[in-house]
């Protein structure tokens, strides 16, 4: 027997209404937010992750699935969305429109890394880019919407951290600092950050190994080297947060190892994902258009990975699919209006069903039983001559007489 390919995940018909509803909530409140959507290839030229996330990062190293066009070109499936909302902006012009500077996509990403627990090989993400200003209520206003987005979902326990990571002239002396503090300690650290001290030492503060964390605890902190101008805006980020109720922890090590980004980052986490306790994260990053070969051009944005938080929501919150209404119709008269009140109800957009191959009643409740229906409308040659059918209760079995021709407006008086 053939079986999907290690670290990929079929979403099967009794998980799709968990997804449905997260992708719901995601473009509605994204919409509520002025976001409107973009939708962008699943592959791209290499070189635009090349340039995006960094030669030297574990992603373009060692995770990308990166294979050769029949040009000869180099193209590579998507390992997350940024580059290509901001590639598909600059080929396409659209910070010229106003109501194209704040997009939101959904969408498959594909990294070959160890599989675990809600995380895999091809996963899906949610993600917000704001394009075009640095105020400091737009990082508010990204921030907000990620974690009412959560709060929407019935997700508890979750715990914002934000830090603040200046600009790239703010962590010339700071990343000096910082190497001076950890070359003594480089034999105690793992080969990955041994590898980062050369060529990205910021993301050894974002190490998760624990023999990392507590050799650099002490490290010098990078807000400690923040401009005037940097420890403004993050004051001021600050203050919108708490202007809006929404608890917040400063966390140090949140760092982002790219010169590319700049001042706030962020990160949404939960106790009950293990070590991998990530769901949400995001932050500014003023200088990808440059390095993309664009404009100067200040944006924020944040991206979630939605398979965590389907484990997430199926611990804390179930969700009740749309009640399933099942047509039990049988007899040579009955079986024929069945289906045209099948038709019907879907027109007025109830959700129905039944079963064409059964033709008893007792088969017919047996599928209404194996469907999960709610309900069944059981129609037969009497029902049909006497222009009424039965509305019978699955769960109770208590049934009731309503005419044809006032089901559907006592259904949807109803749901």
């Amino acid at each position: 027997m053939l079986r999907s390919v290690k670290g990929l995940k079929d979403i099967l018909p009794h998980q799709s209404s968990q997804w449905q509803h997260i992708e719901t909530v995601a473009r509605t409140l994204a919409t509520q937010f002025g976001f409107s959507e973009i939708r962008i290839p699943i592959f791209e030229f290499t070189e635009l992750y090349a340039r995006s996330i960094g030669g030297t990062t574990d992603i373009v190293e060692k995770e990308m699935y990166t294979f050769p066009d029949r040009d000869g070109s180099s193209l590579t499936l998507r390992p997350e969305g940024t580059a290509g909302v901001v590639r598909a902006v600059l080929e396409h012009s659209l910070l010229d429109s106003p109501t194209s500077r704040k997009l939101f996509y959904f969408g498959p990403m594909f990294r070959h890394e160890r599989p675990q627990a809600g995380r895999y090989r091809q996963f899906h993400q949610f993600g917000v880019e704001a394009l075009g200003t640095d105020h400091p209520l737009i990082d508010v206003e990204v921030i907000a919407l990620l974690w009412q987005f959560f709060s929407l979902l019935g997700l508890k326990d979750l715990t914002l951290h934000i830090n603040s990571i200046g600009t790239l002239d703010d962590r010339g002396d700071y990343i000096q600092r910082l190497k001076k503090f950890l070359t003594p300690l480089l034999p105690d650290l793992c080969g990955n950050c041994q590898r980062r001290y050369s060529t990205n030492p910021l993301r050894i503060l974002d190490c998760k190994v624990p023999i990392c964390q507590e050799t650099t605890k002490e490290a010098p902190v990078l807000i400690d080297d923040l401009s005037e101008d940097s420890r403004i805006h993050f004051t001021d980020v600050l203050d919108g947060l708490t202007a809006l109720e929404i608890p917040y922890s400063i966390n140090h090590r949140l760092v982002r190892g790219l010169d590319y980004y700049s001042r706030t980052t962020f990160e949404i986490t939960s106790p009950h994902l293990g070590a991998q306790s990530t769901i949400g994260a995001g932050g500014r990053y003023d200088g990808l258009f440059q390095a993309l070969q664009g404009p100067p051009t200040p944006a924020i944005g944040f991206a979630v990975g939605l398979e965590r938080v389907i484990l997430l929501l199926t611990e804390h919150h179930s969700i009740n699919p749309v009640p399933l209404f099942f047509i039990a119709g049988f007899g040579a008269v009955g079986k024929s209006r069945a289906f045209k009140l099948l038709h019907e109800l879907r027109q007025s957009g109830i959700r129905a069903d039944t079963d064409h191959k059964a033709n008893t009643l007792k088969a017919l409740l047996r599928s209404a039983d194996k469907l999960g229906a709610e309900y069944s409308i059981i129609l037969g040659d009497d029902e049909a001559n006497s222009e009424t059918v039965l509305l019978r209760n699955m769960q109770t079995k208590v049934q009731e007489i309503v005419t044809l021709k006032e089901i559907t407006q006592k259904i949807l008086a109803n749901l």
